[in-house]
């Protein structure tokens, strides 16, 4: 009987490590993704904010902003 109990005892750990093990793979995976897209954003926000320099020197300088 106490067999059988170390048995399922070493079957739930085994699984809870696995568990954990996935978990943190998981994580990696997310934490990844969420800096892809930080710099991702960040990389549009200094495109607009160029585009948005040259728009206000276009304005400034009097001339077409659709060159």
């Amino acid at each position: 009987m106490a067999d059988n109990s170390q048995k399922m005892s070493y079957h739930i750990e085994e699984a809870k490590g696995q568990a954990q093990e996935k978990a943190s793979n998981l994580m990696d995976k997310a934490s990844d993704v969420a800096q892809s897209a930080k710099e991702s954003i960040q990389d549009v926000g200094q495109q607009l904010k160029a585009k948005v320099q040259d728009a206000a020197n276009a304005v400034k300088n009097g001339t077409d902003i659709n060159k």
